[in-house]
Formats: structure tokens, sequence, C-alpha cells
């Protein structure tokens, strides 16, 4: 059959997706496959569909040219289909999936992103009430990638059932009593009863649901696919299960330019996998992604091996109760790959050494990374508020993410230039300068906790600068003027100040 199926049009980098019906005997997310081949001007794929209940098949294309694509679906799924769709041109905000250029990550237009993330590990297994908030307060700009579980978390604040489950089954009864330390918080208790043959599709079509939202607002879906934070028996699959749902999983979400792949949320702590289990799950990943998303692998104690290939940036938690944003210097080098320090800590007052910063060090954080040329994540743990941002989403209550946006908006977006990297210009200062190989005239240096009310600069004799200082927590800039040779600016002598420096052109 022919058909010309749902959409005559579509975005470059948007979705092209097609629904036909098929067989439903059997188990048909085992029994049955359907694959679809695109053909444009300028590329030709083949990409996996997956089946949707109810005796429906999907397939998703996201289309890298603009133009004409021939289309045709197979499998033993049901009668193929063939047709055609147009790609216009990309929209306003459709920069596209992201590419790695050296240490920095740009758009594959070409227009550079500065990631400024943030956690919210369970958002979408929330009520539909705390989904929508988490979705308004995102739309305020304060971040523009987000780290998120398609599988439930059984953690501490975070203990009550999810909306949905990624299989068909029934999940064991817990008392919700707590004993001992965070550790005994993990482990499978008894009494599930899944068919890890059978996804929920309920499940995944709301997950997908929320990283089309997210695409639309211009945020980065960090989507971690295995954690080790589990009472109902997801993170002890067999090999073949866990390969089965990571091509699920990746045929479902792929088409979304958006998305990245985290391979796992503090991998160490799944104890019974091995590195060659890893490494094999990895390769599912990325050999059944047609679009070379960005891949990642977090970790809670002991860094991955971030130079392998399959790899295309470092994903790191701190494994210094001090140290963290103060060494992207070495990492950059060591790995030669973009930096995302993914857990930093978090905003707020629990118990939990991760979880009771103050807003002023986490910004401090912030500020430390970006000058070292790498990206720094968000989140937020206050105990009198419920429902904590880290986990559910929801709302915000902190004071970090009003200058975490000021840092993107006010300084990232004005850099003439994809990125930054740290420079030496004195020991008692972070600065950096543009990421590239030519002389740029642009210098960010920032203070920190240290509190100098002056400073002297020298570049240069023959070049005219415009200089501005920056107070980083009450977010204003001020202009002190233009300034050649050796010259002095006067600072008001307290924490978190900046100083901008620009040749003028």
């Amino acid at each position: 059959m022919s058909t010309d199926k749902i959409m005559a049009k579509v975005e470059r980098w948007g979705v092209f997706e097609i629904t036909l019906p098929g067989r439903a005997d059997g188990n048909p997310f085992i029994d049955y496959e359907i694959t679809g081949t695109f053909t444009g001007v300028h590329e030709q794929k083949t990409v996996n569909g997956f089946y949707d209940g109810d005796g429906s098949y999907v397939v998703r294309f996201m289309p890298s040219f603009e133009g004409s694509y021939e289309y045709k679906i197979s499998g033993n799924f049901g009668d193929e289909a063939s047709g055609s769709f147009v790609a216009i041109a990309a929209g306003m905000n459709n920069h596209g999936p992201l590419r790695v250029r050296g240490c920095q990550l740009e758009y594959e237009d070409g227009n550079p992103y500065f990631s400024v993330g943030t956690t919210c590990y369970a958002w979408t297994m929330q009520s539909e009430e705390t989904q929508e908030d988490t979705l308004r307060t995102l739309a305020e700009g304060y971040f523009n990638k987000i780290r998120m579980c398609i599988f439930p978390k059984h953690y501490l604040h975070n203990l009550h059932e999810p909306a949905s489950y990624p299989f068909e089954g029934t999940p064991c009864e817990f008392s919700g009593d707590i004993t001992g330390n965070f550790m005994s918080l993990m482990g499978v208790q008894p009494g599930n009863d899944w068919d890890f043959t059978k996804f929920n599709p309920e499940h995944f079509r709301n997950f997908e649901k929320r990283v089309g939202e997210l695409s639309q607002m211009g945020i980065q879906a960090d989507v971690i696919l295995l954690h080790p934070y589990d009472r109902w028996g997801f993170s002890t699959m067999t090999a073949e299960q866990n390969d089965r749902y990571l091509r699920y999983a990746v045929a479902r979400l792929a088409a979304y330019r958006n998305v990245w792949w985290s391979m796992a949320n503090e991998y160490d702590l799944l104890r019974h996998l091995t590195v060659a289990d890893w490494e094999r799950m990895a390769q599912v990943v990325y050999s059944h992604d047609p679009y070379n998303h960005l891949r990642g692998i977090h970790n809670c104690f002991s860094q991955y091996d971030h130079s392998r290939p399959w790899i295309t940036h470092c994903s790191i938690q701190r494994e210094d109760i001090y140290k963290c944003a103060e060494l992207v210097d070495e990492y950059r080098i060591r790995y030669k790959k973009p930096v995302a320090l993914d857990e930093i800590g978090y905003e707020g007052n629990i118990d939990q050494g991760w979880g009771n910063l103050s807003g002023q060090e986490l910004v401090r954080r912030f500020w430390e990374a970006t000058c070292r040329g790498g990206y720094a994540g968000h989140g937020e743990t206050y105990l009198e508020h419920e429902t904590l941002w880290w986990s559910h989403g929801g709302k915000l209550f902190g004071e970090s993410q009003q200058r975490i946006k000021f840092l993107h908006d006010e300084i990232l977006s004005h850099i003439p230039g994809s990125g930054l990297k740290s420079i030496k210009l004195s020991w008692d200062e972070v600065a950096a300068t543009v990421d590239n190989f030519m002389p740029s005239g642009y210098y960010l240096i920032y203070y920190g906790f240290f509190r100098p009310s002056y400073r002297y600069y020298y570049f240069d004799d023959n070049v005219e600068y415009q200089v501005e200082v920056i107070d980083t927590w009450n977010m204003t800039i001020t202009d002190a003027g233009r300034h050649q040779g050796r010259f002095k600016i006067d600072l008001p002598g307290h924490e978190y100040m900046a100083v901008r420096i620009q040749a003028v052109t």
C-alpha cells in the first residue's frame, strides 16, 4: 500500500512520524519488527520503529536537510507502506541537535550552545499537576538542559510510587520504613512481578511528550537510561533485557533533536555490571541511533574512562568534598572533550552534604566552571518543601536559579565565539578567554570568594579595552570605561565579583 501519512511537511530537525496498524497477536514487542528507510538528496537513513500498543506501530525520523524525502516502511508487522514528505526550513528556535567542537558544544547549524543545566530525576513520573508546574518553572528560562530518568527512582525524600512504570506488571508493596544509611535505600524489594518483554507504552508516551515540550522550549533532555536507586527490579535486569530496553528507548526517542544519552546516573553503584557490560550497552545505543546524539556516563565515586571513543563529553560528579569546578582544566587536558559537571552539589538544606549548599556557593561553582571552560549543573533540595526539585520537579524556592539565568543571558550569550577556556593572568583569579585559535581581545575574570577593592590590568600598549564590573550575585553590570596600556579598576571589595574586558573594534 502507498500512503502519504500524517504530515506532508516537517521542519528540518523536526520529527516526522508515521503510525500504521499491524499485528497484535502474540507479543508484538518481540515477535514483530518495523523499520523505515528515508531517502533525501543528501542522506539516506534506516531507522527502527516500535510497537506502541493497541495494534499500532510507529516510525519516527528526523530529517537533517531541507528538501523532499521518500520513505518506505517494511517489516513483518503488517502491510508495508511508502510515501513522501518535504523538510522545510527550521524555525527560529530550532538549531538542530548538538555537536562537539573541540572542548565545546555547538548546535548543528553552527550556533553556540552554553549549557546551564539542572536535575529533576523523576519529574515525568509525578502527578500531572507537578509535571505542569515543572514546565511552567522551566519556561522562566533558568536552564537549557535537564537531567531526567526513564526509570522511577527510590531514594531519600522520594519514596512514593511513580505515576507509571516502564513495563507491564505489578510493583512490590513498600511500607515506607527506612533504616540505616543511604546505601540501605538501594536494593530490589521482593514482590515485584514484571514482564520485561512487554513495555508499557503509556509510560513512554508521557516521557516523550515531555521531551517534545522541552524541545519547543529550547531545553536539552539529558536522558538517564539506567540508575541504581531502585526497589522495583529495573536495575537488575539481565543483559538481554537491558539491550531490548535500550533498543526500544532509542527507537522511541532518537528522532527528538534535543536528546542526549546518559548511559547511567552513578554507573559505579550498579556493581553487578562490568566495564564490558557498559561497553556492550553503549554499542547498542550508538549503533541504533542514526543521528549521533551526545553520549556520556555519570559516576558516583570513580569516573568512567571518558577517553573511550563512544563517549562524546565528560559527565562528572565531584569526587572531592571541596573541589570540583576547580578541576575543569585538568579534565579538559586529560580527555580533550567538553566537560559537564552534572553534579557539583545542590542548593538546599537536607542532611546530605551534596544537598545543602547555599545559593551563593552553587553560583560560585557555576562561575568557576564557566571560566575554566566547563558546563555546570544545578539542583535544589530544600527540606521544608515536600516536593524537592532535584527529584520531583515542581517549583523552585532557592536563590541560585536567577543568577544562573543572568550568567547565561547576560554573559555567555554575548561571548564572541562558541565557548571559553581558562587563561593564566594572575595567581589569585580565574580568567577566561574565547576558546578558538585566534586572539579574541576578550577576557572574563572571576574573583569568587576573594574581595579585592581594586585591580591593575595590562595586556598591551596599543589596544583600547572596554571594561565592565560584574556583580554576579546582585546581577549588575557597571561600565568602568575604556582603558589602554596599564590601568586600574576599582572594585567594591566584596565576594562574587567579575570583570569583563573586551577590545574596542
